[in-house]
């Protein structure tokens, strides 16, 4: 347990005991204190593994249509074609869906898949997130398996779960069949709970190690539990608490009440990047319920994206952030004739959007890579209620950033976007692209103490040529 008091039962706080600035104990780590395992992960040659890089994966949870999103087949028969038409991109011509014309207008920036197919028919996403590798580890996990549970400098979890209600006090969603499948996104599988994401929303065993002692009151409102660590900050930068502590429980010190606060508070951030990321108006909190299927749908992914860039630039390897209500039957609990696509594809343009020209302007384009995808893609043939259903045979996936190749259409699919028309690519070849992305295969081989059959989960995939 991680405990820090901010010596309130004192009449003064510049007189806070060295003592209590000191508890930093264990992280969840079989009892190795904190200060410990940075002193660890700082003499640990597997850094060269590394790649200095990122990823922010972007799961759209309900299976997005890849005719709506960046396949519209405009020269399809009109019950095939996207319902949305089509924008031009700045590629001659390639065109996505209608919801889109930011992401168009940022084509050169970015590169579509057409011709990826995740093989899923349902509402499992871990065959998904996990690339289907036999450890059954979603790909954040397989990260902070190699990387560790923290970033070594700044202490930052490595694998990080970004829902709703990370950005919103109060948040209240009503859940439905997709929250219940929600745990496989980030699901360690076999290697365990020490690499499970952490979820700054919900809890979990890593959220639990990170615990504050502040009070039950405090810790439960995260906006007190921001000013009250930074009253700790300045209390201990006033005194001579600090005076004594070696490297290693310095940053320990400074990660807890610096560093991880910082990097979760989106008040630090200039007004025009929030009015740029702000997907508020999109649609309305009220509106949501009346949509069935969407009732976890919120307007807030513009937020959860800005949080996703600041948690990689604080240091975290691997940011999953999840955005519901792409399951477009159009039955009795979906909006008719998908008219759910408008909000959910003009929230994502926008805020994806800002993500793109955000990691441009601040120089973080080679070194923080954006996967967009979700479980599924939807069926060509619109149904009788207007809607589209289940699909695995063709699924939507955008990346953006990393180093990749970008400004480039990979395959195609054929002329009803029912099939790939050129080399199909599944999960495991987007976990592999991943894998190369974040790791030095060739130095993976000569780590010690990892498992063997991690090493090959990460060395035996295929990546997807055209972007490496």
């Amino acid at each position: 347990m991680l405990t820090i008091s901010d010596g309130t039962r004192q009449s003064n706080c510049r007189q806070m005991p060295r003592r209590d600035l000191l508890r930093i104990g264990s992280l969840g780590l079989a009892g190795l204190s904190l200060p410990h395992l940075l002193a660890a992960q700082a003499s640990d040659s597997g850094s060269a593994v590394l790649r200095d890089k990122s990823v922010v994966l972007l799961f759209l949870q309900g299976g997005p249509s890849h005719l709506e999103l960046f396949d519209p087949k405009l020269t399809a028969p009109a019950e095939i074609r996207s319902i949305t038409g089509e924008v031009a991109t700045r590629l001659p011509g390639v065109t996505f869906g209608g919801t889109f014309p930011r992401l168009a207008r940022l084509a050169d920036r970015l590169t579509v898949v057409r011709s990826y197919a995740s093989g899923n028919s349902s509402h499992t996403y871990g065959a998904v997130a996990s690339g289907g590798n036999s450890l059954r580890a979603a790909m954040g996990a397989v990260y902070a398996r190699v990387a560790g549970s923290n970033d070594s400098r700044t202490g930052i979890p490595e694998n990080t779960l970004v829902l709703p209600e990370a950005v919103a006090e109060g948040l209240k969603l009503k859940r439905n069949f997709e929250t219940q499948a929600l745990p496989t996104l980030t699901d360690p599988g076999a290697l365990g709970t020490s690499c499970a994401a952490f979820d700054p929303s919900g809890g979990g065993p890593l959220q639990e190690s990170m615990r504050l002692s502040i009070g039950r009151g405090r810790l439960d409102d995260r906006r007190a539990l921001l000013g009250r660590l930074d009253r700790i900050r300045r209390a201990a930068d006033a005194s001579d608490a600090l005076r004594g502590l070696d490297q290693y429980q310095q940053q320990a010190f400074d990660m807890i009440v610096r560093g991880i606060a910082r990097a979760f508070d989106l008040k630090r951030e200039d007004p025009e990047t929030l009015r740029r990321y702000d997907t508020s108006q999109v649609f309305r909190n009220e509106d949501i319920q009346r949509y069935g299927d969407m009732r976890r749908s919120t307007n807030l992914l513009g937020r959860q994206m800005l949080l996703a860039r600041r948690l990689c630039e604080a240091g975290c390897g691997f940011v999953t952030v999840s955005d519901c209500g792409w399951d477009m039957h159009a039955n009795n609990n979906s909006p008719k004739n998908m008219q759910g696509i408008y909000p959910l594809g003009h929230q994502v343009d926008q805020a994806v959007a800002a993500f793109i020209e955000d990691l441009h302007a601040r120089g973080l384009e080679e070194k923080i890579l954006l996967v967009v995808t979700g479980e599924m893609g939807r069926t060509p043939r619109i149904n009788k209620n207007g809607g589209r259903d289940h699909y695995g045979a063709l699924t939507s996936l955008l990346f953006a950033g990393g180093g990749l190749n970008m400004g480039q259409v990979v395959g195609q699919s054929d002329r009803h976007a029912s099939q790939p028309a050129t080399e199909r690519y599944g999960p495991a070849n987007l976990m592999a692209t991943i894998m190369h992305t974040l790791f030095d295969v060739g130095e993976l081989r000569l780590q010690s103490g990892l498992p063997n059959e991690l090493v090959r989960t990460i060395e035996s995939g295929r990546p997807i040529p055209s972007l490496l």
